[in-house]
């Protein structure tokens, strides 16, 4: 089916978070239409391995610290294989409107009157959770779940809202979350959390180096520290996360506060 796919037209595609199982099946079927395919370096091998050999394969970075093209590079180059009537594929790993500029090169495509539309993915997080055997939302502890990012430039602080972020009622994941871990369990602890508040730590999720950490709010950073690796890194974190802990097995809120939360790591 090539009707929503015309040349000169843009699909902004989710690879999800590795796994090619994970993609969907739309995804699938657009990688295999399209004539050229635009991929971001944290796009899992598997996933490229579905694009057809015949298909234009351009590899864009877009990796933390190790971008081989800056965005407007980007949206020059998607602009560009359009008008010459192509259709073009711009494959963003996870979900493309989590953290995915999604609306900066929309915004330049339909500058050059370029039709573009959005194929989500399975984001990162919940990728983890599954993985995890975990919800991220729990009946009576946490009600709402909130994403942030931790990509941050140099040595500058972190630009958030750490008091609404310091929500105990809240499953909070941080995106990017590795290199500021001990800003993350400081600013937490500084506007309110607790620093026993259980913590998941993710690593190349879905991947065959997948890796989970458990801890805690106040050993967040010693944990991070001994990490090897610079796979991409989540941080999860709230009382949810105390599922965790033992992998089939729920804990109630008096067990979790019987029983405080002991740091531990696994691999998969």
């Amino acid at each position: 089916m090539v009707d929503d796919f015309p040349a000169g037209s843009v699909w902004l595609v989710g690879a999800g978070p590795g796994d090619p199982d994970l993609l969907t099946r739309k995804a699938e079927r657009l990688l295999r239409t399209a004539t050229i395919v635009f991929y971001d370096a944290l796009v899992g091998a598997g996933v490229l391995d579905l694009i057809p050999k015949a298909v234009q394969r351009v590899p864009v970075g877009k990796r933390s610290g190790r971008h081989s093209k800056d965005q407007d590079s980007i949206n020059s180059l998607l602009v560009q294989a359009a008008q010459a009537g192509g259709r073009v594929v711009r494959l963003k790993g996870g979900d493309p409107s989590i953290f995915g500029r999604s609306m900066e090169e929309i915004t330049s495509l339909a500058g050059a009157g370029i039709a573009t539309r959005i194929c989500p993915g399975i984001t990162a997080a919940s990728a983890a959770a599954a993985a995890a055997g975990l919800s991220l939302s729990l009946r009576g502890l946490a009600r709402r779940v909130q994403f942030a990012t931790a990509h941050k430039r140099g040595e500058e602080p972190l630009d958030l809202d750490w008091p609404a972020l310091a929500d105990p009622a809240c499953t909070t994941i941080f995106y990017m979350g590795r290199g500021a871990a001990p800003e993350i369990s400081r600013q937490l602890q500084r506007a309110g959390l607790a620093g026993s508040t259980p913590v998941l730590v993710a690593c190349d999720v879905s991947l065959p180096a997948e890796r989970f950490l458990h801890t805690r709010l106040d050993l967040l950073p010693i944990a991070v520290q001994g990490l090897a690796g610079d796979g991409p890194t989540l941080i999860l974190v709230g009382a949810a996360m105390a599922q965790a802990a033992a992998p089939g097995h729920a804990l109630s809120a008096e067990q979790r506060a019987a029983s405080p939360y002991q740091p531990s790591a696994i691999s998969r």
